[in-house]
């Protein structure tokens, strides 16, 4: 039996309190349960109950054991004189106020809901499955579930926006610089996305404004500070590059990163990192005003054409500096892009908006639920539960579902644990 259950069952009011009696033998009436609290101290404040007639108002604590309250050494503790009226699930003690009086105790498996302890064992007892409620999922009310999912999806959205908002914060809300250095991650996916924004942020964005009309400058920029351009080489592509990064590096006081930090190992060409870097540099180098044109992009499509870009000719026949290979255009997929507008897009217009005072519109929640569902792991083994998801809004909540309640099985913070906890 897990303290935190108990919280639930006391908060939830799942159990038998017509007859309530404490293990003195006094009468127990709950008025208010109280509110949770998430500091230190007892653990619901201001609640209101009813003991032989006599009205309390003060604090519950819940214990799995009645001793548990000398094991947490409360007896010493002022914060604990607030007490009105201890929960435990098992009596093995009894507990004295200052006053020396047997401190009221209501043991909840004497009271409790059958059939929610039988869902609790369900859930949480000798459960191996992929998440607690694998077996279960597929009767929650789908209105339930829905519902759940859009929570989650603005859950993920503004874990998401803190991180956007930490990083406006270390360069004086320059939302254009913020931009190239979520665009820089998320052009690196998983694999290399921290390399790529150690590279966006390893200069001032100042010099990308300063050099983006010219690609071989950007080109160099880039690829140099990549460390890319350290290695030694006879393609006269790469020396020219080379040639312009040593002036720039001069000029500038340019450090570069270390090119080990990039991992080729085990990824498709179309991902390796050289490729994503001359699509990002093909992007900044065609739009003068990128930042700006984004923001006020309400159309999946134009979103899709907006970001049609052709790559240097050298890269379309080239994966890497060293191998030419066959001729290819390399231009960003619509699901790369779907990437884009899910992790870097939508979460700096999100902010971008509330910064400036802005409603959110439908328009920015409408492209997200026309773009195609994500296709990952975590989205096929829900799809293996009967759990399908329609689109992107959709995914998006269940990868915030996996990885933020699932996985530490916090099925009682969980709508969907709620309701199965509380089936009949």
């Amino acid at each position: 039996m897990k303290e935190n259950f108990l919280h639930f069952i006391w908060k939830q009011q799942l159990f038998d309190f017509k007859k309530l009696t404490t293990v003195q033998g006094e009468r127990v009436k709950i008025l208010k349960p109280g509110t949770l609290n998430t500091n230190a101290g007892p653990d619901f404040l201001n609640a209101q109950i009813k003991i032989n007639e006599l009205l309390w108002v003060g604090t519950v604590e819940i214990h799995v054991k009645s001793s548990d309250w000398y094991v947490h050494q409360h007896e010493i503790d002022t914060n604990y004189d607030t007490v009105v009226l201890h929960v435990v699930w098992e009596h093995d003690t009894n507990v004295f106020t200052k006053s020396n009086r047997p401190l009221p105790t209501l043991v909840l498996k004497d009271f409790i809901d059958k059939s929610v302890l039988h869902n609790y064992y369900k859930l949480f007892i000798k459960n191996e499955n992929w998440i607690p409620c694998a077996s279960q999922i597929t009767e929650v009310d789908s209105f339930i579930l829905n519902n759940w999912l859009e929570r989650l999806y603005f859950e993920r959205l503004e874990r998401k926006a803190l991180f956007v908002q930490s990083l406006l914060e270390e360069i004086n809300n320059d939302f254009e610089a913020v931009f190239f250095q979520l665009l820089a991650k998320n052009f690196g996916l998983n694999v290399n996305g921290e390399a790529f924004l150690s590279l966006a942020q390893s200069f001032e964005f100042s010099l990308i404004r300063k050099v983006r009309h010219d690609k071989t400058i950007l080109s160099a920029l880039l690829f140099g500070q990549a460390g890319f351009l350290e290695d030694v080489g006879e393609e006269p592509y790469f020396l020219k590059l080379k040639t312009e990064y040593q002036y720039l590096k001069r000029k500038f006081q340019l450090r570069p990163l270390f090119n080990g930090q990039f991992q080729f190992f085990r990824m498709r060409p179309s991902n390796f990192p050289t490729i994503r870097l001359a699509q990002l540099i093909a992007l900044y180098h065609k739009y003068a005003n990128l930042f700006i044109d984004v923001m006020n992009i309400n159309s999946l499509e134009e979103l899709y054409t907006y970001f049609s870009v052709e790559v240097d000719l050298f890269w379309k026949t080239h994966y890497t500096f060293e191998n030419s290979s066959k001729k290819s255009n390399k231009k960003l997929t619509k699901s790369f892009i779907d990437l884009l507008i899910i992790n870097t897009i939508i979460p700096l217009k999100f902010i971008w908006k509330r910064s400036r005072g802005e409603a959110l519109n439908e328009d920015l929640f409408a492209i997200l639920k026309e773009i195609k569902r994500e296709q990952n792991t975590i989205i096929t083994k829900f799809s293996e539960v009967k759990i399908v998801a329609q689109n992107a809004f959709d995914t998006q909540g269940l990868l915030e579902l996996k990885s933020q309640y699932c996985n530490s099985k916090k099925c009682m913070k969980c709508a969907i644990g709620n309701f199965l906890l509380r089936k009949v």
